[in-house]
């Protein structure tokens, strides 16, 4: 399993725009029900985006990419971005009933 957390702040007019286009992608996410993948994202009041994928694949796939909404989302960040996305592994620390515990 693979956790990769992506940080990024936007412009502030171009903010809603990517929340819209996030929730588009959840939109998906939820009507193929894939398997194999847990996704999370935050909007922080400074329109910094955090998001937070879990992926069963070792290597840290998951079909997320493959999503129109997703390459939708992806088609312009850069110029929607103020900060340009950072991605990190991630190590889960502590978890009290945030994340699967399996």
């Amino acid at each position: 399993m693979r956790r990769t957390l992506i940080r990024y702040k936007t412009k502030p007019e171009l903010a809603d725009r990517n929340a819209e286009l996030v929730a588009a992608v959840f939109a998906e996410l939820k009507a193929a029900n894939p398997g194999g993948v847990r996704y999370l994202t935050l909007r922080l009041e400074d329109d910094t985006f955090i998001h937070f994928v879990e992926a069963a694949a070792e290597d840290g796939s998951t079909p997320i990419p493959k999503l129109a909404a997703f390459q939708a989302f992806q088609d312009g960040i850069r110029d929607r971005c103020a900060e340009p996305p950072l991605v990190k592994t991630a190590r889960v620390v502590g978890n009290y009933r945030m994340l699967d515990e399996s």
